[in-house]
């Protein structure tokens, strides 16, 4: 089999090329970014490598040159920043999903996958899981969570308009790596504020809204759920999460903190507002939005169809994530991952 990446060397990315290396059914893998990594380096090597801007004006012409032969193509092609601008984001993740899916038509790739989210669900009390046919309306308040479900009804639009095209849509929880920990810190926290510090103190306590409860995954599974839908053929939508889910009291164990303090959910956007405003940090208030109201996903589809199974736990991918933000981890060889 010949599968695209389009994102090829970002966080997903970057794991999803380490998984189709070891997949004997994929003997060719072809890697698409706007700015190419060294391909001397694992595991970008071994890889057709093709520069091109999902967002660019020749987008559409220039994927569907490199998508022609193709058996696959996996798209994961996103932007987190500016988030003060978000016209910029909306040409990275929304026209360019779309030109995405456009070249995908033009040179007949019979099947699409994407990264879709768990952010694309509207909201849902914590108490219940939601399957995936819960809708995918969206939190409005969080630009990330709109884009996403705008995704999402261009898939709709798409796969009515294609009905011999598979297409995929993996919506994961939160996804961590150690080696990508300090782009993950600098797209969320900004490029001052320090992290070292997690390996070496403590936290006394954890301020935190008690409707922070959320889902996570470690990166080399997401990859290894693609892979299996690429290899399966599998079509359709697939929440793709860690056990357990993630409770502010497990978060404060993987910290160190031994004790957990309630925040309102209102006062802590409202101090993320001001200091986004202020370009102190690099979270919109919309990020805690995400968090208090998105929902808890049921990930029996993944585990009976795809035959997925996580390797790493929710705790394990946090902890991993956090101990990287406390050495400052990076991946050589990816320009967004090797700051």
């Amino acid at each position: 089999m010949r599968v695209v990446v389009v994102g090829a060397t970002g966080n997903i990315g970057t794991a999803v090329l380490r998984r189709l290396h070891a997949e004997t059914a994929v003997t060719s893998v072809v890697g698409i970014a706007r700015r190419l990594p060294d391909d001397s380096v694992a595991p970008y090597a071994g890889v057709e490598w093709h520069s091109v801007d999902v967002a660019g004006e020749t987008a559409v012409k220039d994927l569907a040159e490199v998508f022609l032969g193709a058996d696959a193509v996996i798209h994961l092609a996103w932007a987190l920043q500016p988030n003060h601008d978000e016209r910029a984001l909306w040409r990275v993740n929304v026209s360019g999903t779309a030109a995405v899916l456009a070249a995908v038509a033009r040179s007949g790739v019979p099947h699409v996958l994407t990264a879709s989210s768990i952010g694309a669900y509207s909201s849902a009390p914590k108490s219940r899981r939601v399957d995936e046919s819960w809708p995918t309306g969206g939190i409005h308040t969080s630009h990330y969570s709109r884009h996403k479900a705008m995704n999402e009804r261009a898939l709709d639009s798409f796969e009515h308009r294609n009905p011999p095209v598979i297409v995929t849509r993996m919506r994961p929880g939160l996804v961590f790596q150690h080696d990508t920990a300090t782009e993950q810190t600098h797209l969320f926290l900004g490029r001052h504020i320090p992290t070292r510090w997690l390996g070496v103190v403590r936290p006394p306590v954890l301020p935190v809204p008690p409707e922070f409860i959320f889902q996570a995954v470690h990166a080399d599974d997401l990859a290894d759920a693609f892979c299996r839908a690429v290899v399966r053929r599998a079509g359709g939508a697939f929440n793709i999460a860690a056990e357990p889910v993630l409770t502010p009291r497990l978060v404060a164990d993987v910290l160190g903190a031994k004790r957990v303090v309630p925040m309102r959910l209102r006062v802590l956007r409202l101090l993320l507002l001001v200091t986004w405003k202020l370009r102190l940090q690099a979270s919109d208030p919309g990020w805690v939005d995400l968090a208090g109201y998105c929902p808890v996903m049921d990930i029996h589809r993944a585990r009976t169809e795809l035959g997925w199974r996580p390797r790493t736990s929710s705790t394990e991918a946090l902890a991993d994530v956090v101990s990287g933000a406390s050495v400052r981890a990076r991946h050589a060889g990816s320009p967004p991952l090797d700051p």
